[in-house]
């Protein structure tokens, strides 16, 4: 788990405090957040961690098929049982089974889980025998389950007898001092994975991402630098590399000398145009200018259109031009 924030140190303190423990834990936090990562560091550090660390995801599978995933089933059945097979909790027994966004579990299962944690048995689904199990058992979800619980599609002894220890992953929004090593991690992931030379952040490309707000958190940014590492042609990622909405949250003003403080840029990179914030580099083997001019108007246009919804007149005002002379130049670049 990278980062230095306040949040995170606090959240791995905790973690090792409840590792140690055999105590049920139910991860709440924001989709992206990491919970899984939690759940995992927490099976790491505590005495189970030579046994199996078991996930399900209780939201990607058909409840008429997580039964039997969780519980297992005898032969016979069902149409199509051929064999026995062991369930999620009897492959686990040992270790630690996580129930990943249980707050999607159906009611009726539901029952069932509550019987697993409060007496440690189940039978498989077509079985009679009684299989006891020793597990721990720890959840996640990024649904307020006291609010489903009070809307009555969560059952309220499940919850408590979930939450004996509740641990929250901060969004990433709440912890934007983490982003840069979690930046430096993920290029340097993806640069190794790509076979090519670690890029590096220009400083104000640093800050568009430090001011965006990551509605998808970690995931997100996850993504989004695997995108730079595969589509970025130099060795620095700029800001005119960044995607559209993360440019949009860049602040108008920025103060030079912060802008400078620190900047990474090639060694053999001399002026820098300014337009309009961004800084546009002129590399040492030259560009073709009238191609570079088409690329961004063309971008710019696409851009403006998905803005207004395809309405040229509201495109045009966002790119200073008569309606009409939008139109022309659409025609000119071949885009209609």
């Amino acid at each position: 788990m990278i980062g230095k924030s306040p949040q995170i140190k606090q959240l791995l303190q905790l973690i090792e405090k409840v590792a140690r423990s055999d105590s049920t834990v139910l991860i709440t936090g924001e989709s992206g957040t990491g919970k899984e990562l939690v759940a995992r560091k927490i099976h790491q550090l505590s005495p189970r961690k030579d046994k199996a660390f078991v996930p399900i995801n209780c939201g990607a599978i058909p409840k008429e098929l997580l039964e039997s995933e969780l519980f297992g089933y005898e032969k016979g059945a069902f149409t199509g049982a051929n064999r026995t097979k062991p369930g999620r909790f009897e492959i686990a027994n040992g270790g630690t089974v996580f129930l990943d966004e249980i707050g999607d579990m159906s009611p009726d299962l539901q029952v069932k889980v509550l019987r697993v944690l409060q007496e440690r048995c189940f039978e498989r689904v077509g079985g009679i025998k009684e299989i006891n199990i020793d597990i721990r058992v720890v959840a996640a979800t990024n649904r307020d389950l006291e609010q489903a619980v009070k809307e009555g599609s969560f059952r309220e002894d499940l919850y408590y007898r979930l939450n004996v220890i509740p641990i929250r992953v901060p969004p990433l929004r709440d912890r934007k001092e983490d982003i840069p090593l979690l930046c430096q991690h993920f290029i340097e992931h993806f640069s190794k994975r790509n076979g090519r030379a670690c890029l590096r952040l220009d400083n104000r490309a640093l800050r568009a991402l430090m001011a965006y707000n990551w509605p998808g958190n970690i995931r997100e940014l996850e993504n989004t630098m695997e995108r730079l590492v595969v589509l970025t042609d130099g060795d620095i990622i700029c800001p005119n590399d960044l995607p559209v909405r993360i440019l949009e949250a860049l602040p108008e003003t920025l103060d030079d000398e912060e802008f400078n403080e620190g900047k990474e840029v090639d060694s053999q990179t001399h002026d820098a145009t300014d337009v309009r914030g961004l800084k546009f580099y002129l590399p040492e083997e030259g560009i073709s200018l009238p191609q570079l001019v088409k690329d961004l108007e063309i971008s710019m246009i696409k851009q403006a259109l998905e803005r207004t919804g395809g309405v040229k007149s509201k495109a045009s005002k966002l790119l200073g031009l008569k309606r009409t002379t939008l139109i022309e130049k659409m025609k000119k670049l071949g885009m209609v």
